[in-house]
C-alpha cells in the first residue's frame, strides 16, 4: 500500500503523517494521531459525530480523505480548551446537560463553535440549520439548543 506525507496544523500545532492517501482525516485523527475525542458513528457522513474544523468550517471528518488535509488548518475537540480551561462552548454544553451520554456531543460542539465563529448572534433557525448534519439519539434536542443559546450569551460578555 502506496504511502505519502501528509503536512498539517492540527490543533495549533505542526503534524505529519505518514499514511496511505485514501485514509480519511478520521481514521488518522483516532487511530494514527490517538485524538479518541472525535467520534466514529456512522462513517458515511450521516450522524456528525466525526465534526472538527477545517480552516475553521465544520466538516465531517470521515468523508475528508487527507489528501484535503495537506496545508490546512483542523481543530478537534481537544483543541478547544485554551490553557486547561474548557471553551465557551464546551463549558455551556456541560452546564445545560446537554451531554448526555456524550457520543455525539463533541461532533455538536464543534458545529457549534464554526456557526458561532461565522454568526456571533444566531437566530433559532440558524442554529438549527447549523446542527443539522449531527445527530442525538439521547435527547430531543432542547437542551442542545439551550447549550448553544448559552454559548452565545457567554461570549458576549
Amino acid at each position: 500500500m502506496r504511502r505519502r506525507v501528509v503536512r498539517f496544523i492540527l490543533n495549533g500545532e505542526e503534524v505529519e503523517v505518514y499514511v496511505p492517501p485514501a485514509f480519511t482525516l478520521l481514521e488518522v485523527l483516532r487511530d494514527v494521531l490517538h485524538l479518541t475525542g472525535t467520534k466514529d458513528g456512522c462513517s458515511d457522513g450521516d450522524c456528525g459525530a466525526c465534526t472538527v474544523l477545517l480552516d475553521g468550517k465544520a466538516v465531517h471528518s470521515c468523508l475528508t480523505i487527507m489528501a484535503q488535509v495537506e496545508g490546512r488548518e483542523v481543530t478537534t475537540v481537544e483543541g478547544l480548551a485554551g490553557d486547561g480551561e474548557p471553551d465557551v462552548v464546551q463549558k455551556a454544553y456541560v452546564e445545560t446537560g446537554a451531554i448526555q451520554c456524550g457520543y455525539c456531543i463533541p461532533g455538536f460542539i464543534m458545529a457549534t463553535k464554526a456557526l458561532l465563529t461565522a454568526n456571533p448572534s444566531p437566530s433559532e433557525d440558524d442554529i438549527l440549520e447549523a446542527l443539522r448534519g449531527n445527530l442525538c439519539r439521547c435527547t430531543g434536542y432542547v437542551k442542545i439548543v439551550e447549550a448553544v443559546k448559552k454559548a452565545v450569551e457567554e461570549a458576549g460578555r
